[in-house]
């Protein structure tokens, strides 16, 4: 029988590369599953290839010399595709496609200069969120209880999440040229594990952290014009490191999905606070505006 909790305690100090053994060692239903789905929204689905990493699944392909040519780039404002955001409240949809937005502004600000959506770009990116599983507040908050129980007794042995009630996302995006011809694409699902991704009481949790993952791959695809898969990790620039803690962003066209929560949402998760009580999202002109830019397309 598998040492759950000795798998654990080291798991911090493992490289991500051991994350997946962990998973299989104590059974699938520690991690999520999340299904690649395609809306029909994207300009093209040809010449996808598959190219997973360890937690995620994507299949994508790039035009790497027209990509790494681009310099500006604007974001189009992400959507939910048909009703599958309709597991989570509006203002929770509200708060995932912001919180997409905003991790691709400050992960493309690190080789792009971003644009306002309203202005001519080299490249425009499209997302849609395909899927999305709700995470269960009521199991959150019980691996929470569980998770304080040593710490309680004075025994500091990390506790994984309990492997039920675990949320997904799955995403598509594109970027498209100044003539609507798509040089990148990008079909992206991932669930949540008990190891990496933390028990938020809240129905968007997983979906609000899994965004930042997807950004995070799918802006690192742009930046480099090569799959984010099987690579090291990338050094962050000072200034990415900086808005991550809820500074200013080095593009000001990113200051339309507000702030970063910083280290106040970093503590806030750790607690297993909803990230709605935290994130202040987009200012209300701007969230007015993404509305209605959304509907027009």
């Amino acid at each position: 029988m598998v040492d759950i909790q000795r798998l654990v305690s080291s798991s911090r100090s493992l490289p991500v590369t051991h994350l997946a053994a962990l998973c299989a060692a104590v059974g699938l239903s520690g991690c999520a599953t999340a299904p690649i789905t395609q809306s029909g929204a994207l300009a093209s689905y040809r010449s996808l290839e598959e190219s997973n990493g360890l937690l995620a699944k994507s299949v994508l392909n790039i035009n790497k010399d027209n990509v790494l040519a681009a310099t500006t780039v604007r974001i189009m404002p992400t959507t939910f595709a048909g009703d599958v955001g309709s597991v989570l409240s509006e203002p929770q949809q509200r708060l995932v496609t912001n919180a997409v937005d905003r991790a691709l502004c400050l992960n493309l600000s690190e080789r792009f200069t971003v644009v306002a959506p309203n202005e001519r770009a080299d490249l425009t990116t499209r997302t849609f969120i395909t899927q999305a599983a709700a995470t269960d507040p009521v199991a959150a908050g019980a691996s929470k209880v569980v998770s304080a129980v040593p710490g309680a007794l004075g025994v500091p042995v990390p506790v994984p999440r309990l492997p039920i009630g675990l949320g997904s996302l799955s995403i598509e995006a594109e970027a498209v040229d100044r003539r609507g011809r798509q040089q990148a694409a990008m079909v992206w699902a991932r669930g949540a594990n008990s190891f990496t991704n933390s028990p938020v009481i809240s129905q968007a949790g997983d979906a609000y952290d899994l965004a930042g993952s997807f950004s995070a791959d799918f802006g690192q695809l742009l930046v480099t014009g090569e799959t984010p898969f099987g690579k090291p990790p990338r050094i962050p620039s000072i200034e990415r490191i900086g808005a991550a803690l809820g500074g200013k962003p080095k593009n000001p066209a990113c200051e339309a999905y507000g702030r970063d929560p910083g280290l106040i949402g970093m503590v806030a998760n750790r607690l297993g606070a909803p990230p709605e009580w935290v994130d202040k999202g987009a200012p209300a002109s701007e969230a007015q505006a993404s509305t209605q830019m959304a509907a027009k397309r």
